[in-house]
């Protein structure tokens, strides 16, 4: 009995020693991973800021641009790409990259931008419950990257546009546009989206000055 009690204080400490050191192992597996990037972190993205370029054309009637419409598997704020040499019909979206909008708002708040800084007639909005003499109506087709193979890809943009006068329709075009991926990622992608969009909103504005009369 005396034996077993000596022996049990001794390895009280040995216990207690382990204790300790456990804890501190924690601690530190705790520190390193608070200390550690989120592995499911989503980046979330919008068109950033406007091109300042002068503007070539300028609108000289006031203009109601409508709210870009598009199709309702667009109506999150998902990256969405295709795999063109597997399944060109499935649109996919990105695990972890976000629009911080759908790209519809985002197109339109970009285009209302754009239109504003070269109109002298003022842009109007929905909102505003005002007549124009002119509306311009977006409907998105394509908004995605599209990847020809594994590390080739491409931003795939294609829209209708339609100019509406007071009673009947002026004049109607679809735009189409493509520009290349510089990675084949969503970073990549989004890039070419954003390029993409840019282009378009510029030949839509060539496009509206030349058919909106005063």
């Amino acid at each position: 009995m005396i034996f077993q009690s000596i022996q049990r204080r001794k390895a009280r400490p040995r216990m207690q020693g382990l204790v300790c050191v456990g804890a501190i192992l924690l601690a530190l597996s705790l520190g390193a991973c608070s200390l550690a990037p989120a592995q499911n972190e989503v980046a979330s993205y919008d068109f950033g800021t406007a091109p300042s370029t002068a503007a070539a054309v300028r609108l000289t009637p006031s203009l109601l641009i409508l709210d870009v419409a598009a199709p309702t598997w667009m109506d999150t704020g998902a990256v969405h790409y295709r795999l063109a040499y597997q399944d060109a019909t499935r649109p996919r979206p990105y695990a972890s990259s976000r629009w911080v909008m759908p790209p519809a708002a985002l197109v339109t708040q970009r285009l209302r931008q754009r239109f504003a800084s070269a109109s002298s007639g003022g842009i109007l909005v929905p909102a505003d419950g005002l007549r124009a003499p002119y509306s311009l109506r977006i409907e998105i087709e394509e908004f995605a990257q599209v990847f020809d193979a594994p590390g080739n890809s491409r931003a795939v943009l294609r829209v209708r546009a339609s100019l509406l006068g007071s009673r009947a329709l002026v004049a109607q075009h679809t735009f189409s546009l493509e520009r290349s991926a510089t990675t084949p990622d969503a970073v990549g992608g989004v890039r070419a989206l954003i390029a993409a969009s840019d282009d378009l909103i510029a030949q839509l504005l060539e496009w509206t000055a030349a058919n909106a009369k005063q």
